[in-house]
């Protein structure tokens, strides 16, 4: 009973202990509270004031971590904003970069085209040049042959009179014993001799001349042969730097396709198949009227419109699929392709400022414009080759049904409609009805367009 009735007693005398050591530093106060019935105190303990300092102390000091956490928190949202906004801004610079080097090699193709053009045209000229004087060369040829073989003809008939008249003096200084009889027979054959040898005059006359024509002609051929070598260097020159041109545009478009898990062949065979352009394919180069096989230069130059055409049909299947960006302006992406919550997101978010700009991702023709269920204003493009476009939750449509759209047309605004918790574009590329990744578009376009 002792140990019992004793525990009660050590609790208060530590109580006591405990109050009187706080009363050595919080003594009790008295507040006196006057009004019209009369003056009236309130009697603050040490322990209420002790229990009222503690209370203060842990308002004050819950008051500075929630401060602080808001701080930190402000601090690594905006460091955040700032190097995403650093970053859309390096995106944006390097899209406009890649645009100007894209138009710097499209002129450069352009001039080199038209470089190509002019000397195809000096080549065709020389070589016209160059036949008509083979022809001239040969017809000298034959004209020297000609008076060659008049010449020697004439030689054989003027010795052959020789020897006939030689013959005849004989005959009538056997006869005569004297040459100087049947003078008109002599004076037709000194006519005869006179004419031959006036013949063969004119005949050495013309082979001398033909002789200088035929040197000039041959001059002439090496003046043209020089000429045709230097033409050919150049067009070595030509052709190389359009080859190298060619490859260079080539490149990016090939890796873009295959990055997007396209077949390059496949798209270029479907766009060759529904070409309704104006102008056509490159027709190739014929050299020859005459069915004759094309020469070198022009196999080459055939290869490489051939080339050309190739780089033009990926453009316009570039130009048609949806390998730009929906939106230009700063976002936030919020959701990616793939599961979300445990269910399939077939596109991904992207959020912004509400009516910002949305823009077509390739050329096509728009089936739908209008309300779709969870989707709100929704914007659907249908591209070639099967692939299809939707931009949801739009606050504005700017298209209708059936327009005929391009890439980078704006097509409306950015907005809250359907089911959506805040201003984004919904944005999705199917194919076949089938979903893909846009971000597979994104990256395979970054350094095309």
């Amino acid at each position: 009973m002792e140990r019992v009735t004793g525990q009660p007693d050590v609790k208060l005398s530590l109580t006591s202990r405990m109050g009187a050591t706080i009363e050595k530093f919080l003594p009790e106060q008295r507040l006196f509270l006057k009004s019209d019935q009369g003056m009236r105190y309130v009697r603050l303990r040490p322990m209420t004031q002790a229990i009222m300092i503690g209370g203060s102390s842990l308002f004050v000091g819950w008051t500075v971590i929630v401060t602080a956490i808001f701080l930190i928190d402000a601090i690594s949202a905006g460091g955040v904003r700032d190097q995403a906004d650093r970053a859309q801004e390096a995106y944006q610079a390097r899209l406009n970069q890649m645009s100007e080097e894209r138009d710097i090699r499209a002129a450069e193709a352009r001039a080199s085209q038209t470089r190509f053009s002019v000397a195809m045209s000096e080549v065709s000229d020389m070589q016209s040049r160059l036949l008509a004087s083979e022809e001239r060369r040969r017809e000298l040829e034959t004209a020297v042959e000609v008076i060659q073989t008049t010449l020697r003809r004439v030689m054989v008939e003027r010795d052959e009179a020789r020897t006939q008249a030689a013959e005849i003096l004989a005959e009538i200084e056997a006869e005569t014993g004297s040459s100087q009889t049947t003078a008109g027979r002599l004076r037709d054959m000194e006519q005869t001799l006179d004419y031959l040898a006036a013949a063969l005059r004119d005949a050495a006359d013309e082979r001398d001349e033909a002789f200088e024509i035929a040197e000039a002609a041959r001059e002439e051929v090496d003046e043209l042969q020089f000429a045709a070598a230097l033409a050919e260097e150049r067009n070595e020159r030509i052709f190389t730097q359009l080859e190298e041109a060619v490859q260079v545009s080539m490149e990016p478009l090939d890796a873009m396709f295959s990055a997007a898990g396209l077949s390059t062949d496949e798209l270029v065979n479907r766009v060759r198949a529904g070409y309704q352009g104006q102008g056509g394919p490159l027709m190739p180069i014929t050299m020859s009227s005459r069915g004759e096989e094309p020469d070198p230069v022009s196999l080459r130059a055939n290869e490489l419109l051939a080339e050309l055409d190739t780089i033009n049909l990926r453009r316009m299947a570039a130009e048609q699929l949806p390998f730009s960006m929906p939106v230009l302006a700063r976002y936030t992406q919020t959701s990616n392709f793939g599961l979300r919550n445990g269910r399939q997101h077939t596109g991904v978010d992207m959020a912004g400022p509400l009516g910002t700009p949305l823009y077509a991702t390739g050329d096509g023709v728009v089936t739908h414009a209008g309300r779709m269920g969870g989707y709100g204003l929704l914007v659907t493009i249908e591209h070639p080759m099967g692939f299809e476009t939707r931009y949801a939750h739009m606050s504005r449509i700017g298209v209708s049904a059936g327009q005929r759209v391009s890439r980078g047309d704006r097509i409306g605004d950015m907005g809250n409609t359907g089911r959506s918790t805040g201003p984004h574009v919904h944005y999705e590329i199917r194919r076949n009805d089938t979903p893909l990744n846009p971000m597979n578009f994104f990256t395979a376009g970054r350094d095309v367009f």
